[in-house]
């Protein structure tokens, strides 16, 4: 083989194999919980939202996303949208940005908050819907808390009182001690069941939030479909009429 050819050759088979070296490299990592969400449930969808504003919105932004544009598509009227969402001067035409400043956020917590926008998009709903039911008690950290599918996670848990508070089950001992899941040892005001249910739907709202016009464009899909289905009808008896003679 010519030197020409060599590097490309081997970087080409290095670009197929990062792929498994990333699964092999993560594949200590937790198993993560199904979300199982339902774009189409607009009761969730609304719950959702209004977790959000009432407890990550101190924090994180949507700034990519209208307070309008949400509340049309999952179904909350203009008077519900100024009564029960929007606080402060904020109008329904603003983007759901968050009050609280970059270096603040660094200063509290020692990384900048990020914006939530497309957070099922690059980690995945059963990613935020695990985080959001794996905190733990951890006295090494500054909150006091860490996470089982975020290590060191800087955000303390908007959640204790709802949740209630988990351990961690450890394996392992020494250097080999590490942490393989949680377990709750006092329960907050919801039932574990309820705080599923309320996980789930903040996970429904944040992949809404992700790809809004998702089931639009799925709408479109079906149709699109259809009509290529009905095309090649004719298409095929013309096709069949201008071969026919042609052996």
């Amino acid at each position: 083989m010519r030197p020409a050819i060599i590097a490309p050759a081997i970087f080409a088979v290095g670009l197929l194999l990062t792929p498994l070296v990333t699964v092999a490299a993560g594949g200590h990592g937790p198993e993560l919980q199904e979300a199982d969400i339902d774009l189409h449930d607009q009761a969730s969808l609304q719950r959702g939202a209004k977790y959000f504003v009432n407890y990550c919105m101190g924090c994180h932004s949507l700034q990519y996303m209208r307070w309008q544009r949400m509340a049309k598509d999952i179904g909350i009227s203009e008077v519900d949208l100024r009564k029960n969402l929007l606080f402060g001067d904020a109008k329904p035409g603003d983007m759901m940005t968050t009050a609280m400043r970059p270096e603040d956020g660094e200063k509290w917590f020692g990384t900048a908050i990020p914006d939530l926008t497309l957070v099922t998009r690059w980690r995945s709903p059963d990613w935020v819907y695990s985080y959001l039911k794996s905190y733990y008690t951890d006295p090494s950290r500054p909150y006091g808390v860490n996470n089982l599918v975020f290590p060191d996670v800087g955000m303390p848990n908007p959640f204790t009182h709802l949740q209630g508070i988990q351990d961690p089950i450890v394996e392992g001992h020494g250097p080999e001690e590490h942490v393989v899941g949680v377990k709750l040892v006092e329960q907050g005001s919801l039932s574990p069941e309820e705080f599923d249910t309320m996980a789930r739907d903040i996970t429904n709202f944040l992949t809404y939030v992700g790809e809004p016009f998702k089931l639009e464009r799925q709408r479109l899909g079906v149709i699109v479909l259809m009509f290529l289905g009905v095309l090649f009808i004719p298409a095929y008896f013309m096709k069949k009429e201008f071969w026919k003679d042609i052996h």
